[in-house]
């Protein structure tokens, strides 16, 4: 298979890649032509077919496995297929393990070590939050292992929400024995359902796309909304112990234009911004590493839009 993370620029290109997305769309002289968005487990590719009436170009669809033919070229810093032979195959025909990206590391490890902190938490309020997801909920706790953090950014792949959380609140962990004035309690609570709006936010793979109550309310209010519903079936639940961790969830983006309805006003919350920011950007930039196709002859990588700054691997 010819994997696209391994395409270079000029290469021909022969090899049956899942269809993301595919949409018509006209250039400016009228003449329509297809967007596609090419996805194996390696990286996602634009890709254009500029013949929409081509010989040798098949009908499909999104969510199709489609054997392409074409050629690699470089648009704009960034790799795109000109497609010019397609053919819908049969998913019987492909292994599927080699379309949908998933986490380098075992999952079933990462839950155990999930849990092994929640089993941790000794408030007994915090502590039912966390039993009635992760221990009554096999329905949440099954999306919650396979789903992914982002569409793109971020995790994206199966596993990839799991593997953000366990180094989030692993993170949060190592800062409250360096900072005994953090809560432990809240922190790690917090820190363990801070995405678990997810899991509605953005649908299953192979789609792995916006849900419209995704688009409407986002993962950070839908998450508020998951925990607030939970606490109200906790007899006795403190108002003031709610409050303190919904704040956190509200708050974890840090700032109001990163889509926060609110900026960190505890400590905690402060705390769990950091721990969630340092994690998601030292994960763009490992995912950048593994694209050979950025990287220029003096070892440098193309200007990373997410990062603002052009970046490199540091020497060994």
């Amino acid at each position: 298979m010819q994997y696209l993370k391994d395409i270079k620029d000029g290469q021909n290109v022969s090899s049956i890649y899942f269809i993301k997305q595919k949409n018509l769309a006209t250039t400016k002289n009228g003449k329509e032509y297809y967007n596609v968005v090419l996805q194996d487990k390696t990286k996602i590719m634009d890709a254009k077919i500029w013949d929409v009436n081509g010989m040798g170009i098949d009908d499909f669809d999104a969510m199709d496995y489609v054997d392409i033919t074409g050629s690699a070229t470089t648009f704009n810093g960034a790799m795109q297929i000109s497609i010019t032979r397609a053919r819908k195959v049969d998913e019987s025909e492909v292994d599927v393990s080699d379309y949908m990206p998933c986490s380098d590391r075992d999952i079933d490890q990462m839950m155990q070590e999930l849990m092994g902190l929640i089993d941790s938490v000794d408030d007994k309020y915090y502590r039912a939050v966390l039993d009635e997801l992760f221990v009554k909920e096999e329905g949440f706790v099954k999306k919650f292992k396979n789903h992914s953090a982002a569409k793109a950014m971020h995790h994206a792949f199966m596993g990839g929400l799991l593997e953000h959380t366990l180094n989030v609140t692993k993170l949060c962990d190592s800062y409250t024995k360096q900072y005994d004035d953090l809560n432990r309690n809240l922190l790690i609570t917090a820190a363990i359902c801070h995405d678990i709006g997810k899991i509605s936010e953005l649908s299953e793979f192979p789609e792995n796309d916006y849900t419209d109550q995704g688009q409407l309310l986002g993962h950070i209010v839908m998450g508020y909304q998951m925990v607030a519903a939970i606490a109200a079936r906790i007899e006795g639940f403190p108002q003031t112990k709610l409050r303190e961790l919904e704040h956190c969830i509200l708050a974890h983006h840090g700032e109001l234009e990163y889509g926060s309805p609110k900026k960190p006003a505890l400590i905690e919350a402060l705390a769990l911004n950091f721990a969630d920011n340092t994690d998601a950007k030292l994960q763009m930039m490992r995912e950048s590493f593994k694209d050979d196709s950025k990287k220029k002859e003096n070892g440098w990588y193309q200007y990373n839009r997410a990062l603002d700054t052009p970046i490199r691997k540091t020497t060994d």
